[in-house]
């Protein structure tokens, strides 16, 4: 998620890697529109400025509160990320269901080059390292060892732990959580929807993540492990065929011999006993916009069947609960139950709400024994209308039944009043409802529920009063200290944010609660300790560097000059950015929020650039390493914002994940793209975003996707309308210096497809000899105006005219293009990177062990290394040298 100036950012859309198109007009109507608006997470650099403010006005600490903002507005940034990583992938138009699920099949029989890739960040990463408390950090936050976003858990009573990443596959652990093996990394998809254990101890794996969130892909359907203890997932494992490929699901459960899934294409069933024949289509809101109905083409139509949860009573199986609905709000949402054979919508069931206004993400969670059933509900109207909090209310059925009567027993104001962290105005409990939700009922309590939103919850009696056993962070609260020597000051550790998964399970007799969210997997006593504000003392990070799930939109890669070897670095997913160094055993974090693009000097890896997101840049030059005294002196702060002007226009003004650059031949000459192509040639030492002069203006509604620099040439991409409204392309040529710009000639049905530029590459002999590298879906599956085929192309004459060098590549969304020591040429894809050498048109797998995740960024580093960034299991690097 987002915080001001240090909030993570989390991001959200439903990413269609292979065929779930969302677009920006339904993203945003999770904001209900794109003005910023106030909101007040507050990070340690806004309270170091503040502080720092306060100082020189004379004030002291205690004049500061730890909710202050200065604008900006989570859901309404978070939505804009949605629609801008989605439309990279299914612009010009929707892309048709199967597109992935093609592109693995032909991957499977392709030739892979010699050599494996080594992992590099499967080390544990703290976030609070006490070396990196500069003003652009997280550090002291309180979330300890963290590693991307966990969407599915499962646990059982032998202490067998399963935790399943966003993009990463599953892991398991026989610890109780640790030591964690990946078991699903044969499967095509990596994209976790949920874990179950079923009645029989069997693993069921729902792939398709359903957050909505701006970098969930799709899934391939549900797998099931019959010895999860001591197996891995097969594709032979799939239940059922292809009914539920290319959607999310957000939900499996279980009713006697029958598994029900809440997907993005309506509610399914299935046999538990027999699990080949088809899914069963028990109810769509809207058949006519699934796919093969007369308006599946309809860009609407991805919104049209989402279902996000079921309840069955135990008592009676054949009483069923369905909750359906778009988190922006559309007339079908609402609660529906079998009646007289059909689907029909319910009303009347107590304070639950039922209307389509307030029925949005909604989860709901049993208690053991049946008396108890539980509900959270987002509201979209409330979402639209109310800037502190999407969240309608905490609901409980004291009879266990779906059809209640059903009480409130919480909404946002009591649980912001429960000890929460999020007190500030415009960033309240339940503000990212749509995103972060789960329930988990003790088995020995039915009144005993642990609920996650942004931050863990937890109630011992039925949802009389509350506790905040997982704030947000430490930060507001009187204990927190950046002190390294203190740590925390007086805080526990608390949980990374936005809870996404939850399970117990006991090891070694004792029960535990397990939590997973943005930062990794974390547990704590399932009756835990909680100090006098209701902060749990006793919460574990179980993210030991063996669960590598980190989601890197970059990386970067210099010298160390102080301990040998090289340093690597980069950009995450609400993680900010991690550092490893020479001599490191564990990484440490020197800029937090998102961290978005990079730029490192290659001749000094303490020489780094970070973007957080829409251009807003911070350099160091000392790796970010400092104590925390710039609270108290300014002058010993060592990192600096220096963001383009671009910065201050957000979405319009540049890409959540904005592209920046160093010249390939001129370290010192930085290029960076929002809507306009700025330029600055101070390097490293620039220390004010006036210093950037404004190269080429790209025009209104344009803004960059993709900035390449070589010897003073510069090729920028871009896009705008970015999604399927009218897309538009292009491509711009010029000079750093600010002369000789122009547009190249790219006709919808020109050469290069009408879809989204995301890479260049520029021969270090030739500046006009290019390659580019073009996400999206080629013709067959995307339904849009000059959708085209193929994925990379060449150009010899500065982008006049192109060459389709795609040959035997798989269709699928291209996102880096690298080339390597010998002249061969190297792509990262979202399934793969592929290697075509010098001389030849036929590509190859490059090298063995890179798990099936998307890679965002290739960078070669100095010691002739290719590191690859991927979106879900870390940063990777393969020896250029076992090429040639």
């Amino acid at each position: 998620m987002m915080r001001q100036r240090h909030r993570r950012r989390l991001m959200v859309c439903t990413v269609a890697a292979a065929a779930f198109g969302l677009v920006s007009t339904q993203a945003f109507a999770t904001s209900g529109d794109t003005r910023p608006r106030p909101w007040n997470a507050r990070h340690q650099a806004d309270i170091g400025r503040q502080h720092t403010k306060a100082i020189q006005a004379g004030k002291g600490r205690s004049a500061l509160t730890a909710t202050e903002g200065d604008g900006g507005d989570e859901a309404e940034n978070s939505a804009e990320s949605t629609a801008q990583y989605t439309e990279a992938r299914t612009a010009p138009g929707v892309v048709a269901p199967g597109a992935y699920g093609a592109a693995w099949a032909q991957l499977q029989s392709m030739k892979h080059t010699g050599g494996d890739w080594n992992h590099i960040t499967k080390k544990t990463y703290n976030s609070d390292d006490p070396r990196y408390r500069d003003i652009n950090s997280n550090s002291s936050g309180g979330s300890g060892n963290v590693t991307g976003r966990i969407t599915g858990i499962a646990a059982d009573d032998q202490g067998y732990v399963y935790a399943g990443g966003a993009n990463g596959g599953v892991f398991r652990s026989r610890t109780g959580g640790g030591d964690w093996q990946p078991i699903a990394d044969k499967l095509p998809s990596l994209s976790t929807g949920t874990l179950a254990l079923d009645g029989t101890k069997r693993l069921w794996y729902a792939t398709g993540e359903s957050n909505t969130g701006a970098t969930s892909y799709v899934g391939t359907g549900v797998y099931v492990l019959a010895d999860p203890q001591h197996g891995q997932f097969q594709p032979g494992g799939r239940v059922g065929g292809a009914e539920l490929e290319s959607t999310t699901i957000h939900a499996l459960r279980f009713a006697g011999t029958t598994v029900w899934a809440a997907t993005s294409r309506g509610v399914w069933s299935h046999s538990t006993t027999t699990l080949s024949g088809p899914w069963k289509l028990e109810f769509a809101p809207n058949p006519d916009y699934l796919p093969g109905g007369p308006k599946a083409s309809d860009p609407s139509a991805p919104y049209k069947n989402i279902a996000n949860d079921i309840a069955v009573d135990p008592k009676d199986p054949s009483k069923v609960l369905l909750a359906v609905g778009w988190r922006g709000g559309d007339t079908y949402n609402g609660l529906y139950s079998a009646q007289g054979g059909t689907w029909k919508p319910v009303t009347g069931i107590g304070d639950l709400p039922t209307n389509s206004d307030d029925v949005g993400n909604m989860t709901f969670a049993a208690s053991a024994d049946g008396s108890r059933l539980y509900a959270v509900d987002q509201s979209p109207a409330q979402t639209n209308s109310n800037p502190d909090s999407g969240l309608k209310g905490v609901y409980v059925s004291k009879s266990g039944s779906p059809l209640g009567p059903w009480t409130q027993i919480a909404d946002y104001n009591k649980l912001r009043n429960s000890g929460s962290a999020l007190q500030g105005a415009g960033y309240m409990p339940g503000i990212q409802s749509w995103y972060n939700e789960f329930l988990q009922v003790d088995p020995a309590n039915a009144d005993h529920v642990y609920l996650g939103l942004e931050e863990v919850f937890e109630t011992k009696n039925g949802g009389t009063s509350w506790i905040t056993p997982g704030p947000y962070w430490n930060f507001p609260f009187p204990c927190w200290s950046i002190d390294p020597a203190k740590q925390t000051g007086d805080c526990s550790q608390t949980t990374h944010s936005d809870q996404h998964a939850v399970a117990v399970g006991t090891y070694k007799g004792k029960t535990y609660a397990y939590v997973g969210n943005d930062g990794g997997i974390y547990r704590r006593p399932l009756n835990g300790a909680v100090d006098s504000g209701g902060h749990a003392k006793d919460w574990t990070s179980l993210a030991d560097g063996t669960l590598d799930t980190l989601q890197y939109y970059s990386v970067g890669v210099g010298k160390d000059l102080a301990y040998g070897g090289v340093s690597v670095t980069g950009g995450l997913q609400d993680n900010g950015q991690s550092i490893l160094r020479g001599r490191d055993k564990v990484m440490g974090s020197n800029f937090g929020g998102d961290g978005g693009d990079t730029i490192t000097d290659p001749n000094n890896g303490c020489n780094s650039a970070e973007e957080y997101v829409y251009l807003d840049m911070w350099v160091t030059q000392n790796c970010g390493v400092n104590n925390g005294s710039w609270t108290t002196d300014p002058s010993k702060a060592t990192e600096y914002e220096v963001a383009p002007p671009d910065k201050d226009l957000g979405g319009s003004g540049a890409r959540f994940i904005a592209p920046i650059t160093s010249d390939a031949k001129d370290i010192n000459t930085w290029v960076a793209g929002g809507r306009h192509v700025w330029v600055q040639h101070k390097g490293f030492a620039i220390r004010s975003g006036a210093e950037w002069s404004n190269a080429y203006d790209l025009g209104a509604g344009h803004v960059a996707t993709a900035v390449a620099s070589s010897g003073g040439t510069v090729y920028v991409g871009w896009c705008g309308p970015c999604n399927n409204q009218g897309f538009s392309r292009g491509i711009a040529v010029g000079n750093a210096d600010g002369t000789d710009w122009h547009q190249l000639n790219l006709p919808v049905d020109g050469t290069i497809p009408n879809r989204y530029i995301s890479g260049f590459e520029v021969d270090p002999a030739n500046a006009q000899h290019v390659y580019v590298a073009v996400n999206g879906f080629s013709r067959k599956w995307t339904e849009g105006p000059g959708a085209g085929v193929g994925h990379v192309f060449e150009s010899t004459n500065g982008g006049t005219t192109w060459t389709d060098i795609s040959a035997n590549l798989p269709d699928v969304p291209a996102n880096t293009v690298k080339l390597v020591p010998g002249g061969g040429l190297a792509l990262g894809t979202d399934l793969a990177t592929f290697y075509r050498p010098a001389g030849t048109s036929e590509w190859k797998v490059l090298g063995g062990n890179l798990p099936t995740t998307a890679v965002l960024q290739l960078k070669l580093g100095p010691d002739n290394k290719l590191y690859a960034a991927t979106h879900g299991r870390g940063i990777w690097a393969f020896d250029t040298r076992r090429l040639q």
